[in-house]
């Protein structure tokens, strides 16, 4: 399904996997592919492809949706060789590749892009059996601003001090808990954010990721928040 945004054309693919294309053709990826989101869906039309770490970097996927041409600007931190999956090295993908870190800012056609910090706090509740499954310069998020849009994807990451002071038209909100940012917070954070309009994902698609995506959307829209589903099987 495609939800219209303010011009954007925006569907939710499954898992992190998000697609936005502008009035004037311009797509955007966000984090494409794993866990078969992506099963026989060849579009090839990605003119920049984001991906903010190793859980989420599938280079099959990537050449599944990246037109020839695309720029695939990945976290300095997504490495081959630490990831347990058959994946090419970033740097040998047929496109342009730009590697980011914490906090930088590019343009790429008709999209700025700026990178920002995500992580699970050591001390905080979104951990894995005490461990911290995003420390701090694992992963990044994507604010990025398009056809006078600004989109946020936090990444894996609990709600930080930082995303409280962005200025978001669509806000692309991690409600899986577990080892992110839990719906309940997503909510207090869309509600901190005030956006044009707020989009759960990453949500569901494993166990690890299961949540109540209709209570979210209750919570947010009791606040006063325009807030949409995606269902990610009819594309």
């Amino acid at each position: 399904m495609t939800i219209k945004h303010d011009g954007l054309d925006v569907s939710w693919l499954g898992y992190a996997t998000v697609r936005i294309e502008s009035p004037d053709g311009f797509v955007v990826y966000f984090d494409p592919g794993r866990y078969g989101v992506l099963d026989d869906y060849y579009a090839r039309d990605g003119d920049l492809i984001l991906v903010t770490h190793n859980h989420h970097y599938d280079s099959d996927a990537i050449e599944q949706v990246a037109d020839a041409d695309a720029t695939v600007v990945a976290f300095e931190g997504v490495d081959a060789a630490t990831i347990d999956r058959d994946v090419v090295p970033v740097e040998d993908l047929p496109y342009e590749t730009v590697r980011v870190g914490e906090e930088d800012h590019l343009t790429v056609g008709e999209a700025d892009v700026w990178s920002l910090p995500a992580f699970n706090d050591p001390d905080g509740p979104h951990l894995r059996d005490g461990d911290v499954v995003h420390p701090q310069g694992f992963g990044c998020g994507f604010h990025v601003s398009i056809a006078d849009r600004t989109v946020f994807w936090p990444g894996d990451s609990d709600v930080l001090e930082g995303h409280k002071h962005l200025e978001v038209s669509l806000f692309l909100a991690n409600i899986g808990g577990s080892v992110v940012m839990d719906r309940r917070e997503a909510a207090d954070l869309a509600e901190t954010l005030d956006p044009d309009l707020v989009l759960p994902i990453h949500y569901n698609t494993i166990p690890l990721l299961e949540t109540d995506p209709d209570a979210f959307v209750v919570d947010v829209a009791n606040r006063g928040i325009p807030v949409v589903l995606d269902d990610p099987d009819q594309v």
